[in-house]
């Protein structure tokens, strides 16, 4: 009986040890020796873009608040007087240069022209009779047939009607000058902000009768603190961000910095000229302007986003022997879309600005277009 239940037990032992060891065997996955199941997959690469690291001059900025207006604004008067028979332009309307804004009633002024005109035919009709007395008497004269001052009479009176023509010349394109300027037209493109006369009121010469503004360009209006103003230059480029239209950025340049300051709050004028596309910019909009000041320094810049934060750090990854490594940087301001960077880099090497946002160090990447 002792006998069977250890043929028992050594025949089950055995089983279990062939059970345990038959997979290692297939395998050959002996200690030390790896088997094919064992292998590790290859890390997919990750795309990545890169840009080179550059170093350039860059300027300190400052970030101020103006105000916009138009670039030019016109009170357009009248030349002559009159009582208004047309006014076409109305309050928001866009005018173009040389177009008709008001017209003035011109029909006492055509009276006038016709009245002028008829003179004036009455003085050729004189003038005609003068001239042929004077080439008699001028005959006369010189067979002594006559005295001198008959002569002198007749001459007289011949020059007068001349002068007396001329004057009346001279009446007439005054009136039709009168009578042209009976219509006012636009002097240049423009919104009409204000209309300061009715139909059927009486306008005085000199009198205004509407405001254009052009808001093809804009200028800006910012006060500049007086440790500023003097790191400005006429002609300067700078960024323009208007608040109520976010998402956009102008181009404009200085065009003057006034030499008179407030005394009271130590700041001067600074003068902005940019485009207007699409007239969307209206006069008194809040601006933001970002100054670069004169004095520049040598930095490493790198596109911003290339800079990834790192806890209270920031960092960039760098790409060597297809694989992204990081470098600790510290942020030293940022110029037109770069960041000024201090840390292990150096001029043309190669930092992710796409993709880095998952990376890890170490991670095989591929560099994309």
């Amino acid at each position: 009986m002792l006998k069977v239940c250890f043929r028992f037990f050594i025949t089950s032992v055995v089983a279990l040890f062939l059970t345990v060891a038959n997979p290692i065997l297939i395998t050959g996955a002996f200690p030390g020796t790896p088997g094919k199941d064992d292998k590790k997959p290859d890390q997919p690469l990750t795309p990545v873009r890169v840009s080179a690291v550059e170093m350039k001059t860059v300027s300190d900025q400052i970030s101020l608040i103006g105000t916009t207006e138009a670039a030019a604004e016109s009170m357009v008067a009248s030349e002559v007087s009159g009582i208004v028979e047309n006014f076409p332009a109305k309050e928001g309307d866009f005018v173009k240069k040389g177009q008709l804004i008001v017209k003035l009633s011109a029909e006492e002024t055509a009276l006038r022209i016709k009245g002028a005109r008829a003179q004036r035919e009455k003085i050729r009709e004189n003038l005609l009779f003068a001239e042929k007395e004077l080439a008699r008497f001028t005959k006369l004269k010189e067979s002594n047939s006559i005295a001198s001052s008959k002569y002198d009479e007749v001459l007289y009176n011949y020059n007068a009607l001349t002068q007396e023509l001329k004057s009346s010349d001279a009446e007439i394109d005054s009136l039709l000058y009168e009578q042209k300027r009976k219509q006012v037209f636009a002097p240049i493109s423009g919104f009409v902000a204000k209309e300061h006369i009715e139909v059927g009121e009486w306008v005085n010469a000199g009198g205004p009768v509407v405001t254009i503004v052009d808001l093809g360009r804009i200028k800006i209006n910012v006060d500049v603190p007086e440790r500023y103003a003097v790191m400005l230059s006429s002609g300067s480029d700078v960024k323009v961000s208007i608040k109520s239209l976010p998402g956009r950025q102008l181009a404009g340049k200085i065009q003057s910095v006034l030499p008179s300051g407030n005394p009271g709050s130590r700041t001067y004028p600074v003068r902005i000229f940019i485009p207007n596309p699409g007239l969307k910019i209206k006069s008194g909009m809040e601006a933001a302007v970002l100054f670069s000041l004169d004095g520049g320094k040598n930095a490493l810049l790198v596109q911003k986003d290339a800079v990834v934060p790192a806890g209270d750090n920031r960092m960039v990854f760098t790409v060597k022997d297809g694989k992204a490594l990081p470098v600790m940087v510290k942020v030293l301001g940022y110029y037109d879309g770069n960041a000024a960077v201090e840390g292990d880099l150096k001029p043309g090497d190669k930092v992710v600005i796409r993709g880095n946002e998952r990376l890890r160090p170490g991670q095989p990447v591929m560099v994309t277009e």
